[in-house]
């Protein structure tokens, strides 16, 4: 007989598909994990609209949806059937979760693909990662004024995302980097070859945002425990050794460890 699990269903869905960010949570006051656990799982929901429509007008249709779950809530509507909509319509109506944020997190998903160029490809990044980093610092306490520096901690680990899963989007007829980034078509070496570059680059970022992010309070520190993890990866795609695989490789020990540790210390 299976046992049962000890998670709420919002939670375990969170656990099940995004386990990094799920792991970062555990790192949240207790209080907390709950309304984090639904964010987690709500921005899930808008990456899949990209990777389980096989057109742009349905991901654009799955995208309304939840739009229109969040201004239902908004409007105190009752709650569609769905087992994320549930926890967010509520974490809305009782203040936990701020609309303008979702709807920022849904916009982010709506540009199209790949982007027009550089400067796109980041307003995407801050507008999804990023902006999913600084509603979790809110709702953890973090200042006003780390809303930047937090925002700058979740792009990078979206740049990192993208770059780990960057063979299979490619395999899946998705095109997450722009042209002026990744040109159309570039043989796996050159496509190394940019990879690498992006990850130095990242990697130089890091600095001064770990050092923006040190007054960050104790109980906040879960919104920026993914730049732990950012951090890891952008040292391995730097490696002139590494070698991008068919399928991102499953997190070991090591980053486990590693989050576990900034978490405890409550430092990055």
């Amino acid at each position: 007989m299976e046992a049962k699990s000890a998670l709420s269903p919002v939670a375990e869905l969170a656990r099940r598909h995004d386990p990094d960010r799920f792991l970062c949570a555990l790192f949240a006051p207790s209080e907390a994990r709950e309304t984090i656990f639904t964010l987690i799982a709500f921005n899930n929901e808008l990456a899949r609209a990209r990777e389980v429509a096989r057109e742009p007008m349905m991901a654009l249709i799955r995208l309304q949806w939840w739009r229109e779950v969040v201004e239902e809530a908004v409007a105190g509507a009752p709650a569609r059937r769905h087992e994320v909509a549930e926890p967010l319509s509520a974490a809305i109506k009782d203040g936990r979760l701020q609309p303008e944020a979702l709807l920022r997190m849904i916009e982010g998903r709506e540009e199209d693909e790949p982007p027009a160029d550089r400067q796109a490809f980041e307003q995407s990044l801050a507008a999804t990662s990023g902006a999913l980093a600084v509603e979790m610092g809110r709702v953890l306490g973090a200042p006003d004024a780390l809303a930047e520096p937090l925002a700058r901690a979740g792009m990078a680990y979206g740049l990192a995302g993208t770059l780990r899963s960057l063979p299979v989007l490619l395999a899946n007829g998705r095109e997450p980097l722009p042209h002026d980034i990744l040109p159309q078509g570039a043989a796996p070496s050159g496509q190394a070859v940019v990879l690498r570059e992006m990850a130095t680059s990242g990697l130089a970022e890091l600095r001064s945002t770990r050092a923006a992010l040190r007054s960050l309070p104790r109980q906040a520190i879960a919104a920026a425990l993914p730049l732990v993890l950012a951090r890891r990866d952008f040292v391995r795609e730097a490696s002139a050794g590494w070698q991008w695989d068919a399928e991102p490789r499953s997190r070991g020990a090591g980053d486990r460890l590693a989050v576990a540790w900034a978490g405890l210390r409550g430092r990055i």
